[in-house]
């Protein structure tokens, strides 16, 4: 056999069953089934022995993970994110544009959140998870959650709309300075706030404008359905968008800039923020 991962314990306040702890622990493994499926062929060693389910973990032992001879070849995720805030209950991740946030692609954030996160020592730390959704072409800020209670307070948080979004994007067409829309979207109240930041002309779409946006509820695709609503779709939007103002081969320009709530745990303010694409400052430079 042919050891792949090793992983070292650190000092836990209580001891954990290896099952539990185990989760997330290796990038080739993370999860509790494949954790149970390598226990059963006698692949994982704690301190050298064959670990068992019910091997309680109380910190400083050696976790290795071997590979057997026979094992056929498969393929494993290599998705690097930068990580601007963590710690041992949440997260607060850079979505790149075109990768979906979760799903049954084998490339999702989801399915990279293990091998770019620490694992948490709280006794019911489960696999990262985000707890919102950002589209497939958006880039930006995601929460992600590192324990069950976590993942249930953030979703409490926003279903109560205490956590405050700020996304930027850029519009095609005249717009008025500022506003508020209010458009249905499936027939559900839906309510976002618009600041056009700076407009610039434009040969082909007439205007271009940097809009900041606050979404005070969260319907699908509602920033995208509501620009576009008002006769100013986003750039670069293959769904929603005006005929022959279609930007090919840039993406949609539509970043989750900046996120701000109180931390469900440590009550802490936390606000985080990440500067704007590239291809937003080649058309706004002074931002």
């Amino acid at each position: 056999m042919q050891m792949i991962e090793t992983h070292l314990v650190e000092k836990l306040e209580n001891p954990v069953r290896f099952q539990e702890y185990s989760v997330g622990i290796f990038k080739t493994n993370p999860t509790k089934s494949s954790i149970k499926k390598a226990i059963k062929k006698e692949l994982i060693f704690i301190d050298g022995t064959l670990a068992t389910t019910a091997k309680y973990i109380s910190g400083g032992e050696k976790i290795e993970l071997f590979e057997s001879e026979n094992a056929s070849t498969f393929e494993r995720l290599k998705l690097d994110l930068e990580v601007l805030f963590e710690d041992d209950f949440l997260a607060i991740i850079n979505k790149p544009a075109g990768i979906l946030v979760s799903g049954n692609k084998f490339i999702t954030i989801a399915n990279g959140l293990t091998q770019n996160l620490k694992k948490s020592k709280q006794p019911n730390a489960v696999k990262p998870k985000p707890v919102h959704r950002l589209d497939y072409p958006t880039s930006g800020l995601l929460l992600i959650g590192k324990t069950s209670t976590a993942i249930a307070k953030l979703s409490t948080l926003f279903k109560e709309k205490n956590i405050e979004k700020t996304y930027f994007a850029i519009a095609i067409g005249k717009m008025n300075t500022e506003g508020i829309i209010k458009t249905a979207i499936d027939e559900k109240r839906a309510h976002t706030v618009f600041e056009v930041l700076k407009s610039v002309s434009s040969e082909r779409f007439e205007y271009l404008n940097l809009v900041k946006l606050q979404p005070k509820t969260g319907r699908k695709h509602q920033l995208r359905k509501h620009l576009s609503a008002m006769g100013n779709p986003i750039l670069g939007d293959k769904e929603y968008f005006l005929e022959s103002k279609i930007l090919n081969g840039k993406g949609l320009f539509l970043h989750a800039a900046s996120v701000a709530f109180v931390h469900p745990f440590t009550k802490e303010k936390i606000s985080i923020s990440k500067k704007l694409p590239n291809k937003f400052i080649k058309i706004f430079p002074e931002f």
